[in-house]
């Protein structure tokens, strides 16, 4: 692991205002039905659980593995999945919950995917997303914060398996410009 260090971009308490924002939104949009939000592991975990939370609404969840980033701190553009869904999606009106939305190669193909188990509705709802990094074109129709293109760890993303765990989002300044 190249030396670096890691400086607070968004404080946990903008995450949690922010997440708490999101919640009360998803809950108005979808009043008087029930969401199933489907998690893309690992990242998505924490926000999607803290996400949960603060939907007022009869929610259900599902969770997935994708993966194409390696241990590198760039997409590869090769989309695997690891653990696919346990639960049919037919009829479901279904968020999609990730970390953050970069190139968007993955979550185009992920939400093709999706689309053909025939949901009711099918939408996308990230923590993060870094617009000037798009290379395919997603709809994310919930955004927590737009991001410069800055690598970053926390509250569930993290820089070869470490960093998941700090409660806000961090920039990781690599030493002598290294990436």
């Amino acid at each position: 692991m190249l030396e670096h260090e890691v400086r607070e971009l968004l404080s946990e308490e903008e995450v949690d205002k922010r997440i708490k924002e999101i919640g009360e939104q998803i809950t108005k949009d979808y009043a008087g039905k029930s969401v199933h939000l489907v998690c893309v592991l690992k990242g998505g975990s924490f926000f999607m659980c803290e996400l949960a939370k603060r939907i007022n609404l009869n929610v259900s969840m599902d969770f997935m593995s994708v993966s194409s980033y390696g241990g590198d701190t760039k997409s590869s553009g090769v989309v695997k999945i690891v653990k696919d869904l346990d639960e049919p999606l037919l009829g479901k009106d279904v968020i999609v919950v990730e970390d953050i939305v970069d190139s968007g190669r993955t979550l185009s193909y992920l939400l093709e995917m999706l689309k053909d188990r025939k949901p009711a509705s099918l939408s996308l709802c990230t923590l993060l997303d870094k617009p000037e990094r798009r290379v395919v074109d997603v709809d994310v129709k919930y955004t927590g914060f737009k991001i410069p293109d800055v690598f970053v760890v926390g509250y569930g993303l993290d820089y070869d398996q470490i960093y998941r765990n700090l409660p806000y989002i961090g920039e990781v300044v690599f030493k002598n410009d290294e990436k």
